[in-house]
């Protein structure tokens, strides 16, 4: 059995949960606070991924990385950066396909914790990000770490947003779900069930972890 396949989705998966951290974060926090029509859309925005097929959204992203067009035609002519069938383009790919599955648990926790729990730091003189750092995020870290294990669990399973983005490159884009796949194009059933069993293991002990993890902390009643 080839565990590259198996490596690389790691891989993945770790980049964007990382990446989606430092981005989704304040992200969340922003479209927590007073609803504005600019927030409505951007959040309208990050939520199309869930209701998409993902073949629509891998298309576009298609459209949008390729060298031939735009976007993806610019970053070729000026930093001689090709997204289509890259790895780096699967981080992207990934990283706007798994964004409200990071920004939509931590928003709705923001939208829970006591609006006078950061007019009292605001009080004692503290800025917004040192409230945002030191009081709001110790209240609401079960809430990212359930965002980190849903955005790590959807990235390691993509199929549909990858096929189009990637490609099937072995060692670059050939992540363990396509392996799966041609696996059973080819009636290899044990390969892909070796593949299938793996991601399945890997991703219920992640869940578990969390999960004990959540029933172990102390409850918070801002919660």
């Amino acid at each position: 059995m080839d565990f590259e396949p198996i490596f690389l989705s790691l891989k993945l998966a770790l980049i964007t949960t990382a990446i989606l951290l430092v981005l989704g974060i304040p992200v969340a926090y922003w479209l927590s606070g007073k609803s504005t029509m600019p927030k409505i859309l951007v959040e309208a925005l990050i939520t199309m991924p869930l209701v998409l097929p993902p073949s629509v959204l891998g298309f576009y992203l298609l459209l949008a990385f390729s060298p031939n067009n735009g976007f993806g035609k610019w970053l070729h002519d000026h930093l001689n950066l090709q997204l289509v069938f890259s790895f780096e383009g699967l981080v992207l790919a990934s990283i706007i396909y798994s964004l409200p599955f990071m920004i939509s648990p931590v928003k709705s926790a923001f939208g829970h914790l006591p609006g006078n729990l950061a007019q009292a730091s605001y009080t004692m003189g503290k800025t917004r990000w040192q409230t945002l750092i030191h009081i709001l995020l110790p209240n609401i870290k079960a809430s990212i770490y359930t965002a980190a294990v849903l955005t790590f669990a959807h990235t390691l399973g993509e199929f549909g947003v990858v096929l189009m983005i990637g490609g099937n490159i072995p060692g670059v884009t050939k992540v363990a779900s396509i392996a799966i796949y041609d696996s059973v194009e080819t009636m290899d059933y044990t390969s892909a069930n070796h593949y299938a069993l793996m991601l399945f293991a890997i991703t219920f002990v992640i869940v578990l972890a969390v999960f004990i993890f959540n029933k172990k902390a102390v409850k918070n009643p801002f919660e």
